[in-house]
């Protein structure tokens, strides 16, 4: 299942990534199953893109889902919405100023 999983990435991920690569994104979630969760996300350094370096690191995670993403699977089947979830879920990279 998880090579299944890992061959789709290329297709899943096509047009998210370059969110992720244009700094506007820093986490990509798709959900397989209520037992299934694919993340991609973005290493920060102190909360921040490093924007010194010439290479950009990713996190792939493939396993079962958090506490947050627990409770949005719970909403999904409340809502009768069907596995796998068509969306993918995007999570917004937030700047923070020194000192704040």
């Amino acid at each position: 299942m998880i090579k299944d999983s890992i061959e789709k990435l290329g297709k899943l991920y096509s047009l998210p990534l370059t969110h992720l690569l244009s700094g506007k994104y820093i986490k990509i979630t798709k959900y397989l199953t209520p037992a299934m969760v694919v993340k991609l996300t973005r290493v920060l350094f102190h909360k921040k893109i490093d924007h010194r370096c010439k290479i950009s690191e990713f996190r792939l995670t493939i396993g079962k889902p958090n506490y947050k993403e627990r409770k949005f699977i719970e909403l999904c089947k409340k809502a009768g919405e069907k596995f796998p979830v068509k969306k993918i879920q995007l999570v917004p990279y937030k700047y923070y100023e020194k000192g704040v």
